[in-house]
């Protein structure tokens, strides 16, 4: 009877730890809660700082990676954009029952490219944050499987074509095995060529060649031109139509405002009269008589 409350504690136990995620920088990591689903409330810490609350009866409350978490389902939580500084324990307390999980966060590289030349140098770079203990060996392991003498940096001297495949990070955590894959590339070095020198003869040279008899006028196409006329004839029709409808519209406007004052619009009456009689020609003034020459005085 012990020994099955023992192996069913065990077995809680092993649940509760949870899962080990790893993943890269600059990517999501996705934390499963133990459970699918709650009652009461979800609670998610890193750590000790809280990421986010929610309860039945209120809205979700969100804390440290604010921008960066969100539940992706009832329970199940994802950060995006996953930094070095992210290692650590992530928590989830469901209904008052806690479930750990933790993150590694494990950067692969090779230098200057994971495509290697045959015979060039290369340099294989694997680290791991959030390893416990912290000083847990990190090896390489050939595409062979065979381990590598060096560390977490590898130095290929001259890359050869057995180079060539998969290469694993290998390390471990809790007691747990784990590693990160790597596929490398070798391709054969590209012949070398010679830019061919030109000749003596080839710099008195110059070769002229007719002009293009597909480019029109200015460098236009034919069509191009055609596109320009009916664009031109659009806008003039525009600019007449526009011009037409705001004369009917001011006229419109003048006709409504003098319906509108009882003003009518000024009409000039022509009545039948007779004419007026011509003025009688008045003849020439007759000229007064000249006065008659004195005549001289006879004295006796």
């Amino acid at each position: 009877m012990k020994t099955i409350v023992w192996f069913g504690f065990v077995l809680g136990a092993l649940s509760a730890a949870g899962d080990v995620i790893l993943t890269k920088p600059g990517q999501s990591a996705t934390f499963k809660c133990g459970v699918q689903t709650y009652t009461q409330s979800l609670v998610w810490n890193h750590g000790n700082d809280r990421i986010i609350s929610v309860s039945r009866s209120g809205f979700p409350r969100k804390g440290k990676f604010n921008e960066r978490s969100k539940l992706k389902s009832e329970t199940t939580l994802e950060i995006s954009g996953v930094r070095e500084e992210d290692v650590g324990k992530f928590i989830c307390t469901a209904d008052g029952t806690s479930y750990e999980h933790t993150l590694l966060v494990v950067s692969v590289s090779a230098s200057p490219s994971s495509e290697l030349q045959l015979g060039s140098e290369a340099t294989l770079q694997c680290q791991v944050k959030g390893l416990n203990p912290p000083d847990s060996p990190v090896r390489w392991e050939r595409p062979d499987g065979s381990l590598h003498s060096g560390s977490q940096t590898v130095q290929l001297k001259s890359v050869a074509r057995t180079d060539a495949g998969n290469w694993k990070c290998t390390f471990s955590h809790d007691g747990g095995k784990y590693n990160e894959s790597l596929e490398i590339k070798v391709q054969e070095p590209g012949p070398k060529t010679a830019a061919p020198s030109p000749s003596p003869s080839s710099k008195d040279v110059s070769v002229t060649q007719p002009p293009s008899t597909d480019a029109g006028l200015l460098g236009l196409k034919w069509w191009m031109w055609v596109a320009v006329g009916v664009g031109c004839l659009v806008v003039v029709l525009l600019m007449v139509f526009v011009i037409v409808l705001c004369k009917r519209l001011k006229r419109k406007k003048r006709k409504f405002l003098n319906k509108k004052t009882g003003r009518q619009p000024k009409t000039y009456c022509q009545c039948d009269r007779p004419a007026a009689a011509a003025k009688p020609q008045q003849g020439r003034r007759k000229k007064k008589p000249s006065a008659l020459p004195l005549q001289p005085v006879l004295i006796a």
